[in-house]
């Protein structure tokens, strides 16, 4: 999905940019199986962090970002197989 494909427009807010772009930076490395995605690959998350200049202070709070931004995304990908 990119942001070509969304259906309407969303507001970001300015303190969700930062964790926003490293999810959306992250979207070619979905793990999948049969069942489809189980989860982003989580050993790739520093490389990305790192090439987008996150701060060392902002990663933590980035990471618990990224992960809600993932749940959201699988529970809206199994919702779609239903």
């Amino acid at each position: 999905m990119s942001m070509e494909d969304m259906q309407e427009e969303i507001e970001l807010w300015e303190i969700n940019t930062q964790s926003f772009t490293v999810f959306n930076s992250m979207s070619t490395q979905w793990r999948t199986g049969m069942g489809g995605a189980t989860g982003l690959d989580y050993a790739v998350l520093p490389v990305v962090m790192e090439l987008l200049d996150v701060e060392q202070d902002d990663r933590k709070r980035v990471f618990g970002d990224v992960r809600l931004m993932e749940q959201e995304a699988l529970d809206t990908m199994a919702d779609a197989r239903d």
